[in-house]
Protein backbone atom coordinates (compact mmCIF):
# COMPACT_ATOMS: atom_id res chain seq x y z
CA UNK A 1 0.00 0.00 0.00
CA UNK A 2 0.75 3.59 -0.78
CA UNK A 3 1.64 5.89 2.04
CA UNK A 4 -1.05 8.15 0.97
CA UNK A 5 -3.70 5.07 0.86
CA UNK A 6 -2.58 3.88 4.52
CA UNK A 7 -4.07 5.40 7.56
CA UNK A 8 -2.06 4.65 10.89
CA UNK A 9 -3.34 1.77 11.64
CA UNK A 10 -2.69 -0.01 8.40
CA UNK A 11 0.68 1.04 8.96
CA UNK A 12 1.69 -0.40 12.66
CA UNK A 13 0.07 -3.42 11.33
CA UNK A 14 2.38 -3.89 8.32
CA UNK A 15 5.02 -3.47 10.38
CA UNK A 16 3.85 -5.91 13.35
CA UNK A 17 3.44 -8.28 10.78
CA UNK A 18 6.56 -7.68 8.56
CA UNK A 19 8.28 -8.55 12.15
CA UNK A 20 6.50 -10.98 13.23
CA UNK A 21 7.29 -13.11 10.22
CA UNK A 22 11.33 -12.58 10.93
CA UNK A 23 11.64 -16.20 11.16
CA UNK A 24 12.45 -16.80 14.79
CA UNK A 25 8.85 -17.43 15.99
CA UNK A 26 7.95 -20.28 18.24
CA UNK A 27 7.22 -23.34 16.49
CA UNK A 28 4.68 -25.87 16.52
CA UNK A 29 6.98 -27.83 18.69
CA UNK A 30 7.57 -25.50 21.19
CA UNK A 31 4.01 -24.36 21.70
CA UNK A 32 3.08 -28.34 22.20
CA UNK A 33 5.51 -28.41 24.92
CA UNK A 34 4.52 -25.74 26.45
CA UNK A 35 0.32 -26.98 26.66
CA UNK A 36 2.52 -30.41 27.71
CA UNK A 37 3.69 -28.29 30.71
CA UNK A 38 0.64 -26.25 31.55
CA UNK A 39 -1.19 -30.01 31.47
CA UNK A 40 1.15 -31.40 34.18
CA UNK A 41 0.93 -28.48 36.08
CA UNK A 42 -2.61 -28.52 36.58
CA UNK A 43 -2.84 -32.16 36.77
CA UNK A 44 -0.35 -32.74 39.40
CA UNK A 45 -0.49 -29.68 41.59
CA UNK A 46 -3.53 -27.61 40.88
CA UNK A 47 -6.31 -29.87 40.75
CA UNK A 48 -4.87 -31.69 44.24
CA UNK A 49 -4.90 -27.97 45.88
CA UNK A 50 -8.35 -27.30 44.52
CA UNK A 51 -9.74 -30.80 45.92
CA UNK A 52 -7.89 -30.25 49.21
CA UNK A 53 -8.97 -27.04 49.60
CA UNK A 54 -12.82 -27.94 48.78
CA UNK A 55 -12.84 -30.34 51.58
CA UNK A 56 -10.72 -28.97 54.56
CA UNK A 57 -11.35 -25.96 56.60
CA UNK A 58 -10.44 -22.56 55.46
CA UNK A 59 -6.89 -21.38 56.22
CA UNK A 60 -8.43 -17.63 57.06
CA UNK A 61 -11.95 -17.46 58.07
CA UNK A 62 -14.15 -13.60 56.79
CA UNK A 63 -16.81 -14.74 58.40
CA UNK A 64 -16.85 -11.94 60.93
CA UNK A 65 -18.22 -8.78 60.48
CA UNK A 66 -16.82 -6.44 58.30
CA UNK A 67 -13.61 -8.60 58.02
CA UNK A 68 -14.15 -9.31 54.33
CA UNK A 69 -14.71 -5.58 53.79
CA UNK A 70 -11.02 -4.97 55.40
CA UNK A 71 -9.31 -8.04 53.54
CA UNK A 72 -10.81 -7.16 50.43
CA UNK A 73 -9.80 -3.37 50.60
CA UNK A 74 -6.15 -4.59 52.19
CA UNK A 75 -5.67 -6.63 48.70
CA UNK A 76 -7.04 -4.01 46.81
CA UNK A 77 -4.79 -1.26 47.93
CA UNK A 78 -1.91 -3.96 47.75
CA UNK A 79 -2.26 -4.89 44.56
CA UNK A 80 -1.86 -1.18 43.35
CA UNK A 81 0.54 -0.20 44.91
CA UNK A 82 2.21 -3.28 43.45
CA UNK A 83 1.43 -2.56 39.98
CA UNK A 84 2.49 1.08 39.96
CA UNK A 85 5.52 -0.08 41.20
CA UNK A 86 6.07 -3.15 38.58
CA UNK A 87 5.14 -0.01 36.09
CA UNK A 88 8.08 2.11 37.19
CA UNK A 89 10.75 -1.14 36.73
CA UNK A 90 8.56 -2.80 33.63
CA UNK A 91 5.52 -1.41 32.62
CA UNK A 92 3.12 -2.61 29.48
CA UNK A 93 4.39 0.05 26.90
CA UNK A 94 8.04 -2.51 27.00
CA UNK A 95 8.14 -3.19 23.20
CA UNK A 96 11.26 -4.63 21.43
CA UNK A 97 14.04 -2.26 20.76
CA UNK A 98 14.23 -2.92 17.37
CA UNK A 99 10.06 -2.61 16.97
CA UNK A 100 10.38 0.36 18.75
CA UNK A 101 13.15 2.39 17.44
CA UNK A 102 11.29 1.46 13.63
CA UNK A 103 8.13 3.43 15.36
CA UNK A 104 9.95 5.99 16.92
CA UNK A 105 11.56 6.93 13.64
CA UNK A 106 8.26 7.56 11.18
CA UNK A 107 5.81 10.48 11.65
CA UNK A 108 3.21 7.66 13.07
CA UNK A 109 2.07 9.34 17.04
CA UNK A 110 3.12 7.36 20.35
CA UNK A 111 -0.81 6.78 20.57
CA UNK A 112 -0.90 5.12 16.96
CA UNK A 113 1.72 1.76 18.23
CA UNK A 114 1.49 2.19 21.83
CA UNK A 115 -2.11 2.28 22.51
CA UNK A 116 -2.92 -0.76 20.78
CA UNK A 117 0.33 -3.02 22.49
CA UNK A 118 -1.18 -1.44 25.68
CA UNK A 119 -4.92 -1.97 25.49
CA UNK A 120 -3.75 -5.46 24.91
CA UNK A 121 -1.42 -6.02 27.79
CA UNK A 122 -3.60 -4.60 29.97
CA UNK A 123 -6.58 -7.44 29.12
CA UNK A 124 -4.01 -10.09 29.80
CA UNK A 125 -3.14 -8.15 33.14
CA UNK A 126 -6.52 -8.23 34.42
CA UNK A 127 -7.76 -11.52 33.03
CA UNK A 128 -4.34 -13.04 34.81
CA UNK A 129 -5.16 -10.91 38.10
CA UNK A 130 -8.97 -12.21 38.38
CA UNK A 131 -7.96 -15.43 37.92
CA UNK A 132 -5.29 -15.40 40.56
CA UNK A 133 -6.92 -13.51 42.86
CA UNK A 134 -10.32 -15.90 42.43
CA UNK A 135 -7.98 -19.23 42.74
CA UNK A 136 -6.30 -17.53 45.90
CA UNK A 137 -9.57 -16.58 47.30
CA UNK A 138 -10.50 -20.02 46.96
CA UNK A 139 -7.88 -22.05 48.66
CA UNK A 140 -7.04 -19.30 51.10
CA UNK A 141 -10.76 -17.89 52.20
CA UNK A 142 -14.48 -19.06 53.09
CA UNK A 143 -15.89 -16.64 50.37
CA UNK A 144 -16.77 -19.16 48.04
CA UNK A 145 -17.88 -21.72 50.98
CA UNK A 146 -21.25 -20.01 50.99
CA UNK A 147 -23.12 -18.97 47.70
CA UNK A 148 -24.27 -15.87 48.73
CA UNK A 149 -20.96 -14.42 48.79
CA UNK A 150 -19.33 -15.80 45.34
CA UNK A 151 -20.29 -13.07 43.10
CA UNK A 152 -19.37 -10.22 44.89
CA UNK A 153 -16.09 -12.07 45.74
CA UNK A 154 -15.76 -12.26 41.86
CA UNK A 155 -16.55 -8.95 41.43
CA UNK A 156 -13.75 -7.54 43.58
CA UNK A 157 -11.74 -9.89 42.05
CA UNK A 158 -12.31 -8.30 38.81
CA UNK A 159 -12.24 -5.01 39.71
CA UNK A 160 -9.20 -5.17 41.50
CA UNK A 161 -7.63 -6.82 38.19
CA UNK A 162 -9.05 -3.70 36.19
CA UNK A 163 -7.50 -1.63 38.80
CA UNK A 164 -4.28 -3.19 39.01
CA UNK A 165 -3.80 -3.31 35.25
CA UNK A 166 -4.58 0.19 35.05
CA UNK A 167 -1.92 1.12 38.04
CA UNK A 168 0.31 -0.61 35.90
CA UNK A 169 0.36 1.62 32.85
CA UNK A 170 -0.25 4.37 35.24
CA UNK A 171 2.94 3.82 37.06
CA UNK A 172 4.77 3.87 34.03
CA UNK A 173 3.77 6.71 31.77
CA UNK A 174 3.22 9.09 35.02
CA UNK A 175 5.43 11.04 37.00
CA UNK A 176 6.51 9.89 40.44
CA UNK A 177 4.94 12.98 41.74
CA UNK A 178 2.03 11.72 40.37
CA UNK A 179 2.09 8.12 41.58
CA UNK A 180 2.60 9.11 44.86
CA UNK A 181 -0.37 11.22 44.85
CA UNK A 182 -2.32 7.92 43.40
CA UNK A 183 -0.68 5.72 46.09
CA UNK A 184 -1.98 8.02 48.64
CA UNK A 185 -4.94 8.44 47.26
CA UNK A 186 -6.03 5.16 47.25
CA UNK A 187 -4.88 4.01 50.49
CA UNK A 188 -7.37 6.41 52.17
CA UNK A 189 -9.80 5.46 50.00
CA UNK A 190 -9.19 1.89 50.81
CA UNK A 191 -9.33 3.22 54.49
CA UNK A 192 -13.13 5.07 54.26
CA UNK A 193 -14.41 2.27 51.96
CA UNK A 194 -13.45 -0.05 54.86
CA UNK A 195 -14.94 2.36 57.57
CA UNK A 196 -17.76 2.40 55.66
CA UNK A 197 -18.21 -1.05 54.85
CA UNK A 198 -18.18 -1.93 58.53
CA UNK A 199 -21.27 0.31 59.07
CA UNK A 200 -23.69 -0.65 56.44
CA UNK A 201 -26.27 -3.56 57.37
CA UNK A 202 -25.00 -5.97 55.15
CA UNK A 203 -21.46 -5.80 56.33
CA UNK A 204 -20.71 -9.39 54.45
CA UNK A 205 -21.85 -8.89 50.88
CA UNK A 206 -22.81 -4.84 51.01
CA UNK A 207 -19.17 -4.01 51.88
CA UNK A 208 -17.43 -6.53 49.03
CA UNK A 209 -20.10 -4.78 46.27
CA UNK A 210 -18.76 -1.42 47.97
CA UNK A 211 -15.42 -2.42 47.28
CA UNK A 212 -15.93 -3.98 44.44
CA UNK A 213 -17.71 -0.66 42.45
CA UNK A 214 -15.17 2.03 44.03
CA UNK A 215 -12.22 -0.10 42.05
CA UNK A 216 -14.17 -0.59 39.16
CA UNK A 217 -14.68 3.18 39.19
CA UNK A 218 -11.46 4.17 39.65
CA UNK A 219 -10.08 2.04 36.97
CA UNK A 220 -11.95 3.38 34.54
CA UNK A 221 -10.88 7.11 35.93
CA UNK A 222 -7.72 6.19 35.75
CA UNK A 223 -7.65 4.21 32.43
CA UNK A 224 -8.75 7.66 30.71
CA UNK A 225 -6.23 9.82 32.41
CA UNK A 226 -3.56 6.93 31.67
CA UNK A 227 -4.81 6.48 27.96
CA UNK A 228 -4.72 10.06 27.00
CA UNK A 229 -0.79 10.81 28.76
CA UNK A 230 0.26 8.49 25.86
CA UNK A 231 0.66 11.26 23.70
CA UNK A 232 3.02 13.12 26.06
CA UNK A 233 5.21 9.48 26.45
CA UNK A 234 9.47 10.43 27.12
CA UNK A 235 10.36 7.91 23.87
CA UNK A 236 13.90 8.19 25.19
CA UNK A 237 13.18 6.97 28.49
CA UNK A 238 10.99 4.10 27.13
CA UNK A 239 13.54 2.99 24.34
CA UNK A 240 16.11 3.09 27.48
CA UNK A 241 13.36 0.81 29.17
CA UNK A 242 13.35 -1.35 26.54
CA UNK A 243 16.82 -1.90 25.73
CA UNK A 244 17.63 -3.04 29.18
CA UNK A 245 14.24 -5.51 29.48
CA UNK A 246 15.52 -7.01 26.43
CA UNK A 247 19.02 -7.68 27.88
CA UNK A 248 17.19 -8.56 31.05
CA UNK A 249 14.78 -11.54 28.95
CA UNK A 250 18.16 -12.41 27.64
CA UNK A 251 20.03 -13.12 30.94
CA UNK A 252 16.32 -15.02 32.14
CA UNK A 253 16.66 -17.17 29.24
CA UNK A 254 20.03 -18.34 29.23
CA UNK A 255 20.11 -19.21 32.97
CA UNK A 256 21.46 -16.21 34.73
CA UNK A 257 18.61 -14.42 36.34
CA UNK A 258 20.89 -12.75 39.07
CA UNK A 259 22.39 -10.78 36.33
CA UNK A 260 19.14 -9.71 34.80
CA UNK A 261 18.29 -8.08 38.17
CA UNK A 262 21.82 -6.84 38.42
CA UNK A 263 20.59 -4.08 35.69
CA UNK A 264 17.17 -3.25 37.55
CA UNK A 265 19.81 -2.20 40.80
CA UNK A 266 19.68 1.64 41.63
CA UNK A 267 23.44 3.18 41.20
CA UNK A 268 25.07 4.43 44.43
CA UNK A 269 24.97 8.19 44.53
CA UNK A 270 26.02 10.40 47.29
CA UNK A 271 28.09 10.02 50.50
CA UNK A 272 31.11 9.27 49.56
CA UNK A 273 33.36 10.86 51.58
CA UNK A 274 31.06 9.88 54.78
CA UNK A 275 33.25 6.42 53.67
CA UNK A 276 36.41 7.53 55.28
CA UNK A 277 37.66 9.12 58.76
CA UNK A 278 39.17 12.62 58.92
CA UNK A 279 42.02 11.10 58.84
CA UNK A 280 41.81 9.53 55.51
CA UNK A 281 41.47 5.69 56.84
CA UNK A 282 38.01 3.68 56.32
CA UNK A 283 35.39 3.63 59.16
CA UNK A 284 34.22 0.69 61.59
CA UNK A 285 32.32 -2.03 58.64
CA UNK A 286 28.95 -1.08 60.38
CA UNK A 287 29.59 2.59 59.59
CA UNK A 288 30.83 1.33 55.91
CA UNK A 289 27.46 -0.62 56.03
CA UNK A 290 25.11 2.52 56.98
CA UNK A 291 26.46 4.64 54.87
CA UNK A 292 26.36 1.95 51.81
CA UNK A 293 23.08 1.44 52.69
CA UNK A 294 22.38 5.46 52.76
CA UNK A 295 23.67 5.21 48.87
CA UNK A 296 20.74 3.49 47.92
CA UNK A 297 17.73 4.84 49.72
CA UNK A 298 15.45 3.48 47.39
CA UNK A 299 16.40 -0.42 48.71
CA UNK A 300 17.11 0.94 52.28
CA UNK A 301 13.41 2.13 52.22
CA UNK A 302 12.17 -0.85 50.99
CA UNK A 303 13.89 -2.88 53.10
CA UNK A 304 12.70 -1.27 55.98
CA UNK A 305 8.73 -1.70 54.28
CA UNK A 306 9.97 -5.59 54.50
CA UNK A 307 11.73 -6.55 57.15
CA UNK A 308 9.35 -4.60 60.01
CA UNK A 309 6.46 -6.50 58.77
CA UNK A 310 8.63 -9.69 58.71
CA UNK A 311 9.33 -9.56 62.41
CA UNK A 312 5.51 -8.92 62.89
CA UNK A 313 4.62 -12.11 60.84
CA UNK A 314 7.43 -14.03 62.98
CA UNK A 315 6.43 -13.07 66.08
CA UNK A 316 3.11 -14.34 65.29
CA UNK A 317 4.11 -17.49 63.68
CA UNK A 318 6.16 -18.67 66.88
CA UNK A 319 4.18 -17.36 69.20
CA UNK A 320 1.21 -19.00 71.11
CA UNK A 321 1.70 -22.20 69.23
CA UNK A 322 3.74 -21.98 65.70
CA UNK A 323 1.53 -21.00 62.47
CA UNK A 324 3.43 -22.33 59.60
CA UNK A 325 1.46 -20.11 57.28
CA UNK A 326 2.66 -16.81 59.04
CA UNK A 327 5.69 -17.96 59.86
CA UNK A 328 6.53 -18.81 56.13
CA UNK A 329 5.63 -15.43 55.31
CA UNK A 330 7.43 -13.72 57.96
CA UNK A 331 10.74 -15.56 57.28
CA UNK A 332 10.19 -14.51 53.80
CA UNK A 333 9.80 -11.33 54.23
CA UNK A 334 12.86 -11.08 56.11
CA UNK A 335 14.28 -13.04 53.31
CA UNK A 336 13.95 -10.43 51.07
CA UNK A 337 14.38 -7.74 53.01
CA UNK A 338 17.53 -8.48 53.87
CA UNK A 339 19.11 -8.40 50.01
CA UNK A 340 17.76 -4.95 50.01
CA UNK A 341 19.59 -3.59 53.32
CA UNK A 342 22.81 -2.25 51.13
CA UNK A 343 24.99 -3.00 48.37
CA UNK A 344 27.64 -4.75 50.88
CA UNK A 345 25.87 -8.38 49.42
CA UNK A 346 27.34 -7.25 46.40
CA UNK A 347 30.72 -6.39 47.09
CA UNK A 348 31.00 -9.41 49.67
CA UNK A 349 30.97 -11.48 46.45
CA UNK A 350 32.95 -9.28 44.09
CA UNK A 351 35.79 -9.55 46.77
CA UNK A 352 35.59 -13.08 47.13
CA UNK A 353 35.13 -14.13 43.62
CA UNK A 354 38.18 -11.80 42.66
CA UNK A 355 40.69 -13.30 45.06
CA UNK A 356 43.81 -11.90 42.66
CA UNK A 357 42.60 -8.17 42.56
CA UNK A 358 41.29 -8.25 46.40
CA UNK A 359 43.43 -10.67 48.04
CA UNK A 360 42.57 -14.27 48.97
CA UNK A 361 42.01 -13.33 53.23
CA UNK A 362 38.32 -14.25 52.71
CA UNK A 363 38.22 -14.53 56.23
CA UNK A 364 38.47 -10.86 57.30
CA UNK A 365 36.02 -10.24 54.37
CA UNK A 366 33.67 -12.20 55.82
CA UNK A 367 33.72 -10.13 58.57
CA UNK A 368 33.52 -6.87 56.72
CA UNK A 369 30.86 -8.37 54.43
CA UNK A 370 28.74 -9.85 56.66
CA UNK A 371 28.61 -7.04 60.00
CA UNK A 372 26.18 -4.59 58.67
CA UNK A 373 23.84 -7.31 56.82
CA UNK A 374 23.90 -9.38 60.29
CA UNK A 375 23.17 -6.59 62.27
CA UNK A 376 20.63 -4.64 59.85
CA UNK A 377 18.41 -7.73 59.65
CA UNK A 378 18.34 -8.78 63.08
CA UNK A 379 17.85 -4.70 64.42
CA UNK A 380 14.60 -4.63 61.54
CA UNK A 381 13.08 -8.44 62.90
CA UNK A 382 13.40 -7.03 66.05
CA UNK A 383 11.78 -3.81 66.09
CA UNK A 384 8.81 -5.86 63.78
CA UNK A 385 8.51 -8.34 66.75
CA UNK A 386 8.75 -5.88 69.44
CA UNK A 387 6.23 -3.78 67.80
CA UNK A 388 3.36 -6.80 67.50
CA UNK A 389 4.48 -7.53 71.08
CA UNK A 390 3.65 -4.10 72.37
CA UNK A 391 0.16 -3.79 70.64
CA UNK A 392 0.02 -7.37 72.13
CA UNK A 393 -0.90 -9.04 68.07
CA UNK A 394 0.10 -12.41 68.19
CA UNK A 395 -1.41 -14.37 71.60
CA UNK A 396 1.55 -15.24 72.93
CA UNK A 397 1.73 -18.78 75.38
CA UNK A 398 3.67 -18.98 78.38
CA UNK A 399 7.06 -19.33 77.11
CA UNK A 400 8.76 -16.19 75.51
CA UNK A 401 11.76 -17.32 75.55
CA UNK A 402 11.21 -20.48 73.29
CA UNK A 403 9.66 -17.48 70.91
CA UNK A 404 12.75 -15.60 71.02
CA UNK A 405 15.04 -18.41 70.22
CA UNK A 406 12.59 -19.80 67.21
CA UNK A 407 12.86 -16.00 66.11
CA UNK A 408 16.58 -15.68 66.07
CA UNK A 409 16.64 -19.29 64.48
CA UNK A 410 14.46 -18.47 61.77
CA UNK A 411 17.22 -14.91 61.53
CA UNK A 412 19.80 -17.36 61.13
CA UNK A 413 18.33 -19.35 58.70
CA UNK A 414 17.19 -16.71 56.34
CA UNK A 415 20.91 -14.82 56.56
CA UNK A 416 22.34 -18.12 55.63
CA UNK A 417 20.01 -18.47 52.74
CA UNK A 418 20.58 -14.70 51.46
CA UNK A 419 24.44 -15.69 51.46
CA UNK A 420 24.04 -19.23 49.34
CA UNK A 421 21.88 -16.74 46.62
CA UNK A 422 24.39 -14.12 46.77
CA UNK A 423 27.31 -15.69 45.99
CA UNK A 424 25.75 -17.11 42.61
CA UNK A 425 27.69 -17.06 39.87
CA UNK A 426 26.93 -18.03 36.11
CA UNK A 427 24.48 -21.27 35.37
CA UNK A 428 26.16 -24.65 36.49
CA UNK A 429 26.38 -26.40 32.70
CA UNK A 430 25.58 -29.89 34.76
CA UNK A 431 21.89 -28.63 35.21
CA UNK A 432 21.71 -28.57 31.51
CA UNK A 433 21.68 -32.03 31.11
CA UNK A 434 18.78 -33.75 30.37
CA UNK A 435 16.80 -35.48 33.42
CA UNK A 436 14.71 -38.21 31.56
CA UNK A 437 11.50 -39.70 33.68
CA UNK A 438 8.40 -40.87 32.73
CA UNK A 439 6.99 -37.91 32.56
CA UNK A 440 9.59 -36.28 30.57
CA UNK A 441 12.63 -33.90 30.65
CA UNK A 442 12.65 -32.58 34.24
CA UNK A 443 15.99 -30.71 34.29
CA UNK A 444 13.85 -27.06 33.60
CA UNK A 445 12.80 -27.68 37.11
CA UNK A 446 16.71 -27.75 38.06
CA UNK A 447 17.05 -24.87 36.56
CA UNK A 448 14.29 -23.29 38.41
CA UNK A 449 15.49 -24.44 41.88
CA UNK A 450 18.86 -22.93 40.78
CA UNK A 451 17.59 -19.66 40.50
CA UNK A 452 15.37 -19.71 43.50
CA UNK A 453 17.42 -21.75 45.84
CA UNK A 454 17.48 -19.24 48.74
CA UNK A 455 13.62 -18.48 48.84
CA UNK A 456 13.27 -22.60 48.85
CA UNK A 457 15.56 -23.07 51.45
CA UNK A 458 13.67 -20.68 53.17
CA UNK A 459 10.30 -22.09 52.86
CA UNK A 460 11.59 -25.89 53.69
CA UNK A 461 13.76 -24.77 56.39
CA UNK A 462 11.20 -22.88 58.15
CA UNK A 463 8.99 -25.69 57.35
CA UNK A 464 11.47 -28.18 59.12
CA UNK A 465 11.55 -25.77 62.10
CA UNK A 466 8.02 -25.77 62.74
CA UNK A 467 8.01 -29.84 62.88
CA UNK A 468 11.12 -29.71 65.09
CA UNK A 469 9.63 -31.02 68.61
CA UNK A 470 11.08 -28.32 71.15
CA UNK A 471 12.89 -24.89 70.03
CA UNK A 472 16.28 -25.78 71.20
CA UNK A 473 16.44 -28.53 68.83
CA UNK A 474 15.10 -26.07 65.72
CA UNK A 475 17.52 -23.63 66.66
CA UNK A 476 20.07 -26.31 65.70
CA UNK A 477 18.69 -27.58 62.81
CA UNK A 478 18.45 -23.53 61.64
CA UNK A 479 22.36 -23.10 62.71
CA UNK A 480 23.10 -26.37 60.73
CA UNK A 481 21.08 -25.15 57.65
CA UNK A 482 22.57 -21.70 57.46
CA UNK A 483 26.27 -23.48 58.11
CA UNK A 484 25.43 -25.96 54.64
CA UNK A 485 24.47 -22.59 53.04
CA UNK A 486 27.40 -20.93 54.14
CA UNK A 487 29.62 -23.50 53.20
CA UNK A 488 27.92 -23.85 49.84
CA UNK A 489 27.83 -20.51 49.30
CA UNK A 490 32.24 -20.04 49.99
CA UNK A 491 32.49 -23.42 47.16
CA UNK A 492 30.67 -21.24 44.71
CA UNK A 493 32.98 -18.88 45.21
CA UNK A 494 35.88 -21.27 44.71
CA UNK A 495 37.28 -19.48 48.16
CA UNK A 496 37.02 -22.99 49.53
CA UNK A 497 37.10 -26.99 47.83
Amino acid sequence: MTAAEADAGDRVRAVWHRYSRRGDRASAGSRAYTAYLVVLFGAFFLAPALHAAGTSPALFSLSAPGAATSVSCAFTVTLCWSAQLAGRFWGPLVLQPFVLHVFTSTDLPPTAYLGGAARRRLRYAGTALLLASCAAAYLTTDLFDDLSTVPPAVAVAAGAGALGAVAWLWGQVRTPRDNLVLASAAGATALLVTLTGHRIPDAGTGGLWLVAVAAATTAVILARVAFRSLRTVDLARLARESSRASQAQTYVLTGTLHHALDLYRPEPRGFTSALFRPDGRLRGHLAQGAVRALRTPGRTSAAALLLLPGGSLLAAGTAGGPALPLWAAGACCVYLGSGRVGETWRGLRDELTLPPLFGGRWRGTLARGLAWPAAAVTAGTLLGGGAAAATRWPQYDAHPADTALLAAATIVLVLGARFLREMKSNLPLSLLLPVMTPFGDLSGLLVVAWQFDGLVTVVLGTALLHAAPSAPVAAALAAAIATCCAWTGLRRTRSVW
